[in-house]
């Protein structure tokens, strides 16, 4: 799970042309949005990273309120993707 969690912060860095920050200084706990993580982000970024995420591990994310606690944090991302991967929905 720890190599799933540095590839997605990888994949989030990536996808928003982050180069100033350290993925290893991304807390995979805390809220990816708000002042409290190295990543401050916002929606716009939220929807980059949602479509990154379905495009690179093959999953899909329809329900904006689903959305909004998939990407709350690196966890919680690595969480879906586990799920989706371990029981895909038809």
């Amino acid at each position: 799970m720890d190599d799933l969690k540095l590839e997605i912060k990888k994949l989030i860095m990536s996808t928003l042309a982050i180069n100033d920050i350290d993925p290893n200084e991304v807390d995979d706990e805390k809220p990816l949005f708000g002042g409290d993580n190295a990543l401050t982000l916002d929606s716009v970024d939220a929807i980059e990273i949602i479509m990154a995420i379905q495009r690179t591990y093959n999953v899909r994310i329809a329900d904006q309120h689903v959305a909004r606690e998939v990407v709350r944090s690196i966890d919680s991302i690595a969480r879906f993707i586990t799920e989706q991967k371990t029981n895909p929905v038809s």
